[in-house]
């Protein structure tokens, strides 16, 4: 069947797309990696090619034959990055068109030099491909109804000789290009705009899930006739409401004002500044109840800067799903993206943190100098270098719904009892894993983009039935339900994994074990499966509440993320948490209990059996210790 390829697709990725939902075609497919499973693919768009990584969550679609050397596939999710100075596509959410295929064209690698905007510019401007200075603003074509002013023709801007910072309107080293309003794309890095404001709206103020707001508008007219509306919200109506008045011309331009990781320690509480890092972890959605008793989403992630310092940025609501659902997806297939964020809020809730707010805009791996400087750094040495958090009482790297804490602090500490779940890390070692019902039969069919996974039962037609899709099927998915016992040198106790967190702690699907089981009797081969991953050491991200079980409440204990523990981040973990004690200046009895506190994870630390070792001396107050540690 014949198939055209989308054209220039490859150089409009590498340049910033990231919406045309492009046709390519898969030249060639690599496994790579040792510790975890990663495909390597080479995307075709018929005239150049590019490599590209398939995000891990796809790594079934090779493994099926769903996507192999031939195939023309439609690309729905995806991202270019810079990794060592090497353009690189993430392929995150994918389609097969075409299973298989002659090569089509004669494509050739793409050369970065060659790279041009590819992508044909409307006259107007997409909801948000426009900001002013230091706000979220939407921007839509204008219509000719407009108030009855007519501007004079402006001349070409040109920037004054000497330049000075007149604040958050204009960028840290020298005005943008002034271009037409009719260029404006949603892939240039810098820019700026001159017109003459033509119409100016009432300030409005609005009530909506998100809380209380207000808002105005004003139309803006370029000499080269091009019209545009710019919609301020919040803090931006209160710096320019004022500012902008009818007939006078304003130069508009997409700035940031990056802080340092280090200054916003030190910056007023509620205040909203820019700030760009390094995602170095990123923590599963959860739903948080508001006050007004409505249900959001809330997911925490860390960036950390060349200041030494990492932070914690708190996403809400629609940030959890929409971009921080998409640097999940990155950071999970061993990559560490670049983030700025524009107009976050800052929070002196034990510690300092920022958090989105309605106006937050969120950029992933932008195109820019600060981005290109802070990637460089990274891949040279900031990858090995340890960071402290300024979130006080979030773990290094970590976040405030994910304290560490031992296997016998979940019951010391009635962890799960209070209304809301309790979320924490324990580093803990598997001793059992139940197998008589490690599985259950579930619904294969999709409720929009997931899966239904309710347990199925079979009829007397032995066809599979879902009550809750209320459909039958000739055969059903198995999902894990794993019961498994965990131990450190605390305690031992029993939690639970499901689909994806059982994946992760035996190395296949719930299906490939079943059958093993159960149509190939393969005894042999499913017990070795089972002891390969006992005794082993993970960091379990868990979900602790309190249930019914019948008359009875139950504590129960969910495994959402299993990682195999990097001995090299652990003890930068670890002395950092030594660094952290160091600095407290306790009353005597507070430096006993930091004294035993020390005393264990300095046991911990020598646990470790790595080459490297050095010796650093932790003095505090009555404790003089010779702590032994390990440098990655």
């Amino acid at each position: 069947m014949p198939v055209n390829l989308t054209a220039n697709a490859i150089s409009a990725i590498i340049g910033g797309d990231v919406n045309s939902k492009p046709l390519v075609q898969v030249l060639d497919v690599k496994l790579i990696g040792s510790s975890q499973e990663r495909y390597r693919l080479l995307l075709s768009d018929a005239a150049s090619t590019q490599h590209a990584m398939l995000a891990t969550q796809l790594n079934d679609r090779v493994k099926t034959g769903q996507v192999r050397v031939g195939s023309v596939v439609q690309l729905i999710d995806y991202i270019c990055s810079t990794v060592q100075n090497r353009k690189i596509i993430v392929v995150l959410n994918m389609e097969t068109i075409i299973p298989d295929s002659e090569i089509i064209g004669n494509p050739k690698m793409f050369a970065e030099s060659d790279a041009v905007a590819q992508k044909p510019v409307s006259n107007g401007v997409s909801g948000n491909s426009m900001q002013t200075t230091n706000s979220n603003t939407s921007a839509h074509k204008v219509s000719n109804n407009v108030q009855s002013f007519h501007p004079t023709v402006q001349p070409a801007y040109q920037p004054p000789p000497s330049y000075r910072n007149q604040g958050a309107i204009m960028k840290n080293e020298a005005p943008a290009r002034i271009i037409p309003i009719a260029a404006l794309n949603p892939y240039q890095g810098r820019w700026a705009i001159k017109a003459r404001v033509t119409a100016k709206g009432d300030l409005r103020r609005y009530n909506n899930a998100r809380g209380d707001g207000k808002v105005f508008s004003f139309d803006l007219l370029d000499s080269d006739e091009g019209e545009i509306r710019v919609t301020c919200f919040n803090a931006v109506v209160d710096r320019f409401y004022d500012t902008i008045e009818v007939g006078k011309v304003y130069v508009i331009s997409k700035a940031f004002l990056f802080r340092p990781i280090s200054e916003i320690e030190s910056a007023e509480n509620n205040s909203i500044l820019d700030v760009i890092g390094i995602v170095i972890s990123v923590n599963p959605s959860v739903p948080i109840m508001r006050k007004n008793g409505m249900e959001t989403q809330r997911r925490v992630l860390n960036l950390k800067d060349q200041s030494g310092l990492s932070v914690e940025l708190t996403l809400w609501g629609e940030f959890c799903n929409r971009e921080g659902q998409k640097l999940q997806e990155i950071v999970d297939s061993g990559l560490s993206p670049v983030l700025a964020v524009k107009a976050g809020k800052v929070n002196d809730f034990s510690g300092k943190s920022v958090g989105t707010i309605s106006s937050t805009q969120l950029f992933i791996n932008p195109d820019s100098s600060e981005a290109h400087a802070l990637r460089e750094w990274f891949d040279r040495v900031g990858r090995n270098t340890s960071s402290q958090s300024i979130s006080r009482d979030a773990l290094p790297g970590g976040s405030k719904n994910e304290i560490r804490k031992t296997v016998s602090q979940i019951k010391d500490e009635g962890l799960g009892r209070s209304d809301k779940p309790d979320w924490v890390t324990v580093k803990a070692t598997i001793s059992f894993i139940k197998t008589d019902n490690f599985c259950y039969t579930a619904c294969p069919l999709m409720i929009g983009d997931r899966q239904c996974s309710k347990k199925v039962t079979q009829s007397g037609s032995s066809r599979w039935q879902c009550d809750r899709c209320n459909q039958e099927f000739e055969e059903c998915d198995y999902r894990y339900l794993l019961q498994v016992q965990v131990q450190d040198h605390t305690g031992l106790t029993w939690v639970t994994a499901f689909q994806e967190s059982g994946e992760e702690i035996l190395g296949c699907s719930a299906k490939e074990l079943y059958l093993l089981k159960y149509e190939e009797d393969d005894d042999a081969r499913f017990t070795e499966t089972i002891k390969g991953c006992l005794f082993k050491q993970f960091l379990f991200r868990l979900k602790i509440k309190e249930e019914m079980y019948g008359d009875e409440q139950r504590v129960k204990i969910t495994v959402v993320k299993a990682d195999k523990v990097n001995y090299a981040a652990e003890t930068r973990y670890l002395l950092d948490l030594i660094r952290k004690f160091r600095e407290v200046k306790p009353t005597s009895n507070e430096a006993m209990s930091c004294t035993h506190d020390i005393d264990h994870y300095i046991a911990v630390v020598e646990k470790i059996d790595l080459n490297k070792m050095v010796s650093l001396a932790s003095n505090h107050s009555k404790a003089n210790i010779m702590v032994t540690a390990v440098v990655p």
